[in-house]
């Protein structure tokens, strides 16, 4: 894993959560990797996981509950994260808004600087969107 401070910014006029999301990921516990993979995956179809970073994400495994095996999370890297959410965020920007709550209910990442501006552009990004129809969501309830 590379250090936060050896990696490079994020260029200007790029969206920067992918890279923040990869950023986060890398540092976060197994557990808490499950519970963001969980939330990412939600509104993608067994197609798409097969078409997304040339079908890495179809390996961990899924349950019928699409819960994730927590040993198969460590094969995910930050780029194959980034690539996921670049992905997520054209089917379902509130999937990958919807983070915030996820990274925010986590003790362990709360000195983490890369997941502090992740937080912060999530909500700031969430109040800016429209609020989805709940009826909507219904599919991807867990």
């Amino acid at each position: 894993m590379t250090p936060l401070s050896a990696q490079p910014p994020v260029p200007e006029g790029v969206d920067p959560v992918p890279a923040l999301l990869g950023r986060v990921y890398a540092e976060a516990p197994p557990p808490l990797k499950s519970r963001m993979l969980e939330q990412l995956l939600k509104p993608l179809g067994l197609l798409s996981l097969a078409t997304v970073c040339n079908g890495a994400f179809t390996n961990l495994a899924l349950t019928r509950n699409w819960a994730i095996q927590p040993d198969l999370v460590q094969k995910v890297d930050s780029k194959q994260i980034m690539a996921l959410t670049i992905y997520v965020q054209q089917v379902s920007v509130h999937a990958v808004t919807s983070l915030s709550h996820v990274l925010t209910s986590s003790p362990l990442l709360q000195g983490s600087v890369a997941a502090s501006a992740l937080v912060a552009l999530l909500i700031k990004r969430s109040r800016e969107l429209p609020q989805p129809d709940p009826r909507d969501l219904e599919d991807f309830a867990a």
